[in-house]
């Protein structure tokens, strides 16, 4: 049975450093190599999207992408893209061409892409041969539409189906007994097996719902002309088994599992395994027997339904994971499967820049290992073209580093024909990420592929016996030439074992005496290196506690400082701000009520002067009264005059009394202000003793930090005494050691205990011979 490998593979965002330059390739060279192998280029496809309304109505028709013709594109760096802005610094070029095998503009038919492209590839697998395209560039560029497209639309996967079923016609294996094994083996399968991939088959069925359009082999008309029947004899027939499965976070993801349609459940990854010929599969992975397109099309929507898809800024449905749909058509003549040839068809998650996309959390996430996977893809395809190149030093290809590259690392070596399309879009804002995919789609067309011309046959491990007949036939373990193995393998051990001999008794001695002399240089050897061992742990530890103290005592050295520094700048701060505080406080409670010292003194003496005035007025009213009690003769004549004195007195004293408590009120007032700026200053006190408080803790704490520096210096003393101690301790063990090497070595005294059974181990065989048969074991 032969066997064929296949790999997919897809990078972005490689960035290479000297690419600044017209990128100009010749077309996809094809050359013949001695012994009918094929070697070209890589074929590399680019496909130009056409522009949404949202993007002409945000202005991002800029004419940056030039189709020459259907080979060559130009693309023009816009304004305010980080190329221009190198190139106006002098560093690199504003415009760039690129070739590729053909040239797909943004009116071109999914029909005419898929004549294209895919047509040597579908030849390739009819016949046996491994393929593999993947869909590259950056996110919203149509990758996904191209390779799956719409129902009116299909895309080449859906195309490439509907090829395979119009070149088997009538020749579709129904049975579902024989199912692929590993990478490039199939097996039998049980009556109870079949039954449980029937029942899994139509889970899957059950779960997709009829209304959604299938895929109708009408919208496929152009694929009937790229193949015809099979020229086979009657008897061959093929059967089409598919498996569907993404990589996201760089976790192998099965699409196909029933479990997957519970959300609440949580998915199991795969894991990517060796089969130990080089030829990576994915362990434990769904495969399942489809006999019609439309069975296809049912496989195909239930695995994009769990698949991971996200909304970003420039996406609304973009892919989160790298999609993988894998179909493998087993031929099979008289119930045994003779050949088996491979199609996977990859869709690769977009790379992006975060801040572009906004994307952030489980998103952020996501696009990291999404580019991570890109970019050693397209390291693995840098150096396989530079270990092409004539002159240049093999370097190491790291397809282990990806599960991506991993999985496809055969196609990419040989094991198959790999193409890709490129997909960009014409917007000015992704203009930086479009060159770099333009620039690692440069690096693909270079890489070279030998494809031999006849199919390789299986690199599967096989277990063979030591007559060369493989113990595994079809996946079945053949019992009998198991049997015969393990016979061959008992008789050898037993016939060894019967030709074994005895040494003689001076041979064992020569030996023990060799082993011991041994044994003492092995130990005298092991001590010095375990001394030199310690030594140096010693010195190294002792320096590392040197330079750790010392750093430690500079940093409390450099904390003791800026202590200091910001509890002088804080004192100062709460000084600055107390007085500024007190000014401001009085100023804005003094502004209405402020009077000058010189007017306060001027009044205090008019309220003097009025006082004495005051008195005089009381003296003088007091006399008057006395005048009055008197009786005189002309009483009657003077009683006008005294009454209009005394009528001017009580005017005056009137006046004088508001005036007095006028000033009464003012001197209650600047009480008041005083009374209020003592409270300002018990309050200013206080917040100077918070800040004594403060400033006392501060110091408490470089205290205790001292003492801490002082223990760990008494800690260091005590390592070094200890140090020295160890020291004399491996001076004393030199000096040992030297005294044991001087003495001769220590004459052995024979044990007779031990040279007893040493003659009898000798001599028991000659006694016994006569009784004792050597063990033969006849073999039928």
């Amino acid at each position: 049975m032969s066997t064929v490998n296949l790999t997919n593979e897809d990078s972005e965002y490689m960035q290479t450093g000297d690419m600044d330059m017209t990128y100009i390739s010749t077309s996809s060279q094809q050359t013949e190599l001695p012994g009918g192998a094929e070697q070209q280029t890589m074929r590399v496809y680019l496909r130009v999207r056409p522009f949404s309304k949202e993007e002409l109505s945000d202005k991002e028709d800029l004419d940056c992408v030039g189709i020459e013709n259907s080979q060559t594109v130009t693309l023009i760096a816009p304004k305010g893209s980080a190329n221009m802005k190198s190139s106006e610094k002098g560093i690199g070029m504003s415009l760039h061409k690129f070739s590729f095998s053909q040239i797909f503009g943004p009116e071109m038919m999914q029909s005419e892409i898929f004549e294209a492209t895919v047509k040597s590839q579908m030849s390739d697998f009819l016949d046996g041969k491994n393929a593999l395209l993947f869909s590259y560039g950056v996110t919203n560029a149509g990758k996904t539409y191209t390779i799956q497209g719409t129902p009116k639309q299909p895309g080449i996967l859906p195309r490439v189906l509907d090829a395979t079923f119009q070149y088997i016609g009538g020749h579709l294996y129904d049975g579902m007994d024989l199912k692929p094994y590993l990478r490039n083996d199939a097996q039998y399968l049980e009556p109870d097996q079949v039954k449980q991939e029937k029942s899994a088959k139509a889970a899957i069925f059950a779960s997709v719902k009829e209304e959604c359009e299938p895929l109708r082999s009408s919208g496929l008309e152009s694929c009937s002309a790229l193949t015809s029947n099979p020229t086979e004899a009657d008897g061959s027939q093929f059967a089409l088994w598919v498996a569907f499965f993404e990589i996201y976070n760089e976790c192998v993801y099965d699409l196909l599992q029933a479990s997957l349609c519970s959300k609440s459940k949580k998915r199991s990854s795969l894991r990517v395994c060796d089969d130990g010929a080089g030829n990576c599969y994915v362990k434990d992975l769904r495969w399942i027997n489809i006999l019609t397109l439309d069975e296809a099309s049912k496989v195909l929507q239930f695995g994009n339904k769990n698949r991971s898809a996200a909304a970003t800024k420039l996406n609304q449905s973009s892919s989160r994971s790298h999609s993988i749909f894998t179909i493998k058509l087993l031929k099979i003549e008289d119930s045994t499967v003779t050949r088996i040839s491979e199609f996977s068809l990859c869709d690769l998650a977009g790379s992006e820049r975060c801040n572009k996309t906004k994307t952030f959390g489980e998103r952020l996430k996501e696009a990291g290992n999404i580019n991570n996977s890109l970019l050693i893809l397209g390291k693995c395809l840098t150096a396989l073209r530079n270990n092409q190149t004539e002159g240049m030093k093999n370097s190491y290809i790291p397809f282990r580093e990806s599960k991506l590259t991993k999985l496809f690392q055969a196609v990419f070596c040989g094991k198959g024909r790999a193409s890709m399309i490129v997909n960009i879009n014409q917007c000015a804002s992704t203009y930086d990420e479009t060159l770099h995919v333009m620039k690692f789609s440069a690096v693909a067309k270079q890489v070279v592929q030998v494809i031999p011309d006849k199919p390789l046959k299986s690199l599967a491990p096989c277990l063979v016996g030591r007559d060369g007949k493989p113990l595994v036939k079809n996946g079945v373990i053949d019992t009998q030439a198991l049997e015969s193995f393990l016979c061959e393998e008992e008789l050898l051990d037993e016939e060894d074992e019967a030709n074994m001999s005895l040494a003689t008794e001076n041979e064992l001695a020569n030996m023990i005496e060799s082993l011991r002399t041994k044994l003492l240089a092995e130990r005298k050897r092991n001590l010095v290196q375990e001394m030199e061992i310690r030594n140096e742990m010693g010195d190294a530890m002792l320096q590392q506690l040197m330079e750790s103290e010392e750093l430690r005592s500079r940093q409390i050295e450099e904390l003791k400082e800026s202590f200091e520094e910001k509890l002088e700048n804080t004192f100062e701060i709460y000084k600055d701000a107390i007085r500024q505080h007190a000014y401001q406080s009085a100023m804005n409670n003094l502004e209405d009520d402020y009077v000058a010292f010189d007017e306060f003194i001027a009044e205090q003496d008019k309220v003097e002067t009025l006082k004495r005035k005051v008195s005089e007025l009381e003296g003088l009213t007091s006399s008057i009264g006395g005048l009055c009690a008197v009786p005189t003769v002309d009483q009657s004549c003077q009683t006008h005059p005294y009454k209009s004195t005394e009528a001017a007195g009580d005017d005056r004293c009137k006046h004088l009394y508001k005036e007095k408590c006028a000033i009464d009120s003012i001197c209650e007032d600047k009480q008041q202000l005083i009374i209020c700026l003592e409270k300002r200053l018990k309050d200013i006190n206080v917040t100077l003793e918070n800040t004594r408080d403060g400033y006392l803790e501060k110091s408490s704490e470089l205290d205790d930090l001292q003492r801490k520096s002082k223990d760990q210096t008494e800690s260091m003393e005590e390592i070094l005494w200890q140090n020295v101690d160890k020291d004399r301790e491996i001076a004393s063990l030199k000096s040992e050691l030297a005294k044991l090497s001087q003495n001769p070595p220590m004459q052995l005294r024979p044990k007779r205990g031990l040279l007893a059974n040493i003659r009898d181990a000798v001599t028991s065989p000659r006694k016994t011979s006569t009784t004792r048969t050597p063990r033969k074991t006849a073999h039928p």
